[in-house]
C-alpha cells in the first residue's frame, strides 16, 4: 500500500505496557498466570526458599532484563506497525464517515486499543489468543500486534494489505453497531438460539464485505499496489472456519461455523471490493 509513515492516530489507546494479571519471568518469556504465581508464593513460604528466583534468570544464568526494558524494546520494534495501523484506522474511519453521511448517519470514531498478552475490555477479559475483536459496549477495537506475526508465520498470510483487512474487518463491526445491525442480530439470536451460529456467520461475512468496501475506496484513490488484493484475499481465506477447524482437529464441522468458510470470506470481501457500496453487503438477504 502507498502510505506515508509517521505520526499516530488520536484514536489509538496504547495499553501494551500495562499489567495483565500475570507475571513474566526470564529471558525465555515464561509467563505465569495468577494461579502459578500463588503456587510459587506458597512453595516459597513452605520451603523458605525464593522459588521466584528460579524464573528470574535466563537459561544462561544471566539475570533477565526487566519488564520495562523488554517492553521498551518491543515498543521500538513495533513502532512502524503502530504507525501503519494508525494510517489504516484513520483512513477507514474517514471513508466510513463520508459513506454514512450520505445516508444521514453520523459516524462516531472507534478507538483502537493496542495490548499485549491479555486485556480487560468492557466486553470482558480477553487474551491475545482470542485474536482481534470489537467490543460494541465501549466502541473499541482490541488487537495484540503480535497477531500479525502469527498471521504471517502460522497462516501464511503476509503483506500490509492483509494486515489492513484484519483491522478494517473490525471497523466493519463498528459500522454494523452504528447502523443497529449488531443489535438486531443479537435480538434474533436470543429469540432463535438454533439460528445463532448461522446469524453469526452472516454478521461476520458482512464485516468482511465492509472491509472490502473500504478496500474499493483505496483502489479508487490509487493507494493499492500490485499484490495487495491477493494478500488480503489470502488473509481472508487463511482464517476461514473450515481451515481453522481442519488445522485444530483434522475435520470440518460446518454446523459450528461462526465466521464463515474460507470461500465465503473471500467471496464477500471481493464483493465489497468490486462494488464499493453498502447495498452490496446484505449478507442477510442471500
Amino acid at each position: 500500500m502507498r502510505w506515508t509513515p509517521g505520526g499516530r492516530s488520536q484514536n489509538i489507546e496504547d495499553r501494551r505496557d500495562e499489567g495483565t494479571g500475570g507475571l513474566r519471568f526470564g529471558g525465555g518469556g515464561v509467563r505465569l498466570g495468577l494461579g502459578g504465581t500463588i503456587i510459587l508464593l506458597i512453595l516459597s513460604v513452605i520451603f523458605k526458599r525464593d522459588f521466584f528466583s528460579l524464573f528470574n534468570a535466563s537459561d544462561s544464568g544471566v539475570p533477565a532484563p526487566s519488564n520495562s526494558r523488554v517492553n521498551q524494546a518491543l515498543d521500538a520494534r513495533e513502532e512502524p506497525l503502530v504507525q501503519f495501523v494508525s494510517f489504516v484506522l484513520d483512513d477507514a474511519q474517514n471513508t466510513w464517515r463520508q459513506i454514512l453521511l450520505a445516508r444521514r448517519v453520523q459516524y462516531q470514531d472507534a478507538k483502537l486499543v493496542l495490548f499485549r498478552d491479555a486485556v480487560d475490555s468492557a466486553c470482558g477479559f480477553a487474551q491475545a489468543a482470542t485474536g482481534p475483536f470489537y467490543c460494541p459496549v465501549d466502541q473499541k477495537v482490541y488487537i495484540d500486534l503480535g497477531f500479525y506475526q502469527e498471521l504471517k508465520n502460522r497462516f501464511g498470510a503476509s503483506g500490509d494489505f492483509a494486515q489492513a483487512y484484519v483491522l478494517t474487518h473490525e471497523i466493519g463491526h463498528h459500522v454494523q453497531n452504528l447502523l443497529g445491525i449488531d443489535r438486531k442480530v443479537h435480538q434474533l439470536q436470543g429469540s432463535n438460539p438454533g439460528a445463532a451460529n448461522e446469524l453469526s456467520v452472516r454478521l461476520e461475512l458482512q464485516a468482511d464485505c465492509l472491509a472490502g468496501v473500504w478496500g474499493h475506496s483505496t483502489d479508487q484513490r490509487q493507494i493499492l499496489e500490485e499484490g495487495d488484493v491477493e494478500s488480503a484475499l489470502n488473509a481472508a481465506a487463511a482464517i476461514g472456519d473450515d481451515r481453522l477447524q481442519r488445522m485444530a482437529t483434522g475435520r470440518v464441522s460446518p454446523e459450528s461455523f461462526t465466521h464463515g468458510s474460507s470461500a465465503q470470506r473471500t467471496q464477500w470481501f471481493k464483493r465489497g471490493l468490486s462494488d464499493g457500496s453498502l447495498t452490496a453487503c446484505d449478507t442477510f438477504a442471500r
